[in-house]
């Protein structure tokens, strides 16, 4: 019998949590020729979630659970979960329920016919903003004009991984991680799905507009040196345009003379070309601080505690 590891990146979840258990055991019952290992990681929560997993645990083994020493963020929480899962198959959902996990049985369809990445495709999302969905599909039309991996639209985290895209994804250790970039990156055979996507069941999101330009940020910085090329271009562009505005001016001094006039015109080109140089500096900072971070060799995240049967594991390995 083949062992599925579900994943489930969790943030001050307490109020979702009893929906979620529910809902997975239906759809575990109904693929009873599966084992089902239910990983929860604990990013920090500040509220009751630690506290409901290990009660979870007690009462069900396949409930296990791994506590972040603090919040690292989503992206390294799903790490943590590649480096504890057992499963000969992983899917990622998030807690809040916008990944019904009736979508599973679909997938561990697909899993049986030799796909290895089948990746879930949002159709639509209940109760998302008209400039949220807008700024969402531009953003995607954007990277994979400026990343050589395709990056599929509206396809997120929601997806079953086969072990070998797992082993792989376990070796990419960087701090600032794009996983959906990683999807790509490492290839292997993949399959599309589509789903319709659930307001969430309860709580409050942890995605405001900040942490998704951060997001975006990352997205483009991690995986493309465009933007660094495009500074390059508008510097040879705009050196190339004041030359010839040089070369202009000479010639007007020589057969006509000069004056004093022209003041606003030169402070104007002092603001426009100053602001031109803190724009590409700032966009260097974003690479610079990247090797900067990457070159401290810092591990991506520490554990507080796990589940029983994962801390009689580690303690076997050390």
């Amino acid at each position: 019998m083949k062992t599925l590891s579900v994943i489930i990146p969790a943030y001050n979840e307490e109020e979702v949590l009893p929906q979620l258990i529910e809902r997975l055991n239906e759809v575990s019952e109904k693929l009873n020729n599966y084992a089902f290992e239910f990983l929860f990681v604990n990013d920090g929560s500040t509220d009751n979630t630690l506290h409901l997993l290990k009660e979870l645990n007690k009462q069900d083994k396949r409930m296990k659970f791994v506590d972040l020493s603090r919040n690292f963020g989503k992206e390294t929480a799903m790490l943590a979960g590649f480096d504890y899962a057992n499963g000969d198959g992983i899917v990622i959902i998030d807690a809040d329920l916008q990944h019904p996990p009736e979508i599973m049985e679909e997938m561990i369809h697909w899993w049986e016919q030799g796909y290895e990445d089948i990746y879930a495709v949002r159709k639509k999302r209940e109760g998302e903003s008209f400039l949220k969905e807008w700024t969402s599909k531009t953003y995607y039309k954007v990277v994979q004009k400026m990343t050589p991996e395709k990056v599929i639209p509206q396809a997120g985290d929601f997806r079953l991984l086969d072990k070998k895209c797992i082993v792989a994804l376990r070796q990419l250790r960087e701090k600032e991680r794009y996983t959906k970039g990683m999807y790509g990156w490492i290839g292997f055979k993949k399959k599309e799905i589509t789903y319709y996507a659930e307001e969430r069941a309860a709580g409050e999101t942890k995605w405001n507009y900040s942490n998704l330009f951060k997001l975006a940020i990352d997205g483009i910085t991690s995986y493309s040196t465009v933007p660094l090329k495009v500074w390059s271009y508008i510097g040879f562009t705009i050196s190339l345009l004041a030359f010839m505005f040089l070369a202009v001016e000479t010639i007007k001094t020589m057969l006509f003379g000069t004056n004093a006039a022209g003041y606003p015109t030169l402070l104007a080109a002092i603001l426009f070309l100053g602001g031109i140089q803190l724009i590409s500096l700032g966009v260097i900072g974003e690479y610079l601080g990247r090797v900067f971070v990457e070159t401290k060799g810092r591990p991506p995240y520490f554990i507080r505690e796990s589940s029983p049967e994962d801390s009689e594991k580690e303690e076997k390995n050390d």
